[in-house]
């Protein structure tokens, strides 16, 4: 059995192999979890949707889910939200992973709606992420993602003292995070950053400016540690 179930896994992630130590028990909790993840993944036949083998945890939502698109096996872990309030949509990659209680949202404003989220293939971000679209925001392929992760690629304007702040409007840039990226756990990225591909951002780091490629970064606010060796 742990054979076939491994195959089947590899379908979505090639390289996937048992840890050898794993244990039986262990296994078929695994495999009614999943059941479970595929089993309610079909509901998007309701919408008239295609799957795709999309796999969701309990709780998982979605908003304006015509401007929804998604590729092969898209993991939703449980209560994720996604709301495609937006012009250009949100766009899930092949392989994408989403943890738990993450938010998904382009847009909240109806007067002013937000422009995309575009999330690349074979991309996992772990739970509580905020993945904010107002500006656009772009995750590239390969990308591998800690907890909490949050972008925001809008920014409020305050200049004029005489008006609240909340009625002088918006400005927005945009986010685009290159491919093949380590980003690290509570790392909060804000609008106009461009992270360059092959780049890796330490846990805890709050990035207000861009990178070029194969960057290491961290610190509040981030900065250049060191570059990455091409080989």
């Amino acid at each position: 059995m742990k054979s076939i179930i491994q195959k089947l896994i590899q379908l979505r992630n090639p390289n996937f192999k048992f840890d050898e130590a794993l244990n039986s028990l262990a296994l078929v909790q695994f495999i009614w979890i999943q059941i479970g993840y595929i089993c309610r993944g079909l509901k998007v036949l309701f919408l008239l949707r295609k799957p795709k083998g999309m796999m969701l945890g309990k709780g998982v939502s979605f908003f304006n889910s015509s401007k929804i698109k998604w590729g092969k096996f898209l993991r939703l872990g449980n209560q994720v939200y996604v709301s495609a309030l937006s012009k250009n949509g949100i766009h899930f990659g092949d392989n994408v992973s989403i943890g738990a209680f993450s938010r998904v949202i382009v847009c909240t404003s109806l007067n002013d709606i937000g422009d995309k989220i575009v999330i690349g293939s074979n991309v996992g971000i772990g739970e509580f992420a905020y993945l904010g679209g107002a500006g656009g925001l772009k995750i590239g392929d390969e990308c591998i993602v800690g907890q909490y992760l949050s972008c925001h690629p809008e920014n409020h304007n305050y200049e004029k003292t005489s008006i609240a702040i909340r009625h002088q409007g918006v400005s927005r840039k945009g986010i685009d995070i290159g491919k093949n990226c380590w980003i690290g756990s509570k790392v909060t990225i804000l609008d106009g950053v461009k992270i360059g591909a092959g780049s890796i951002i330490a846990a805890g780091s709050i990035v207000t400016k861009s990178f070029n490629e194969n960057s290491i970064i961290g610190g509040v606010p981030a900065k250049l540690l060191k570059t990455r060796p091409n080989e």
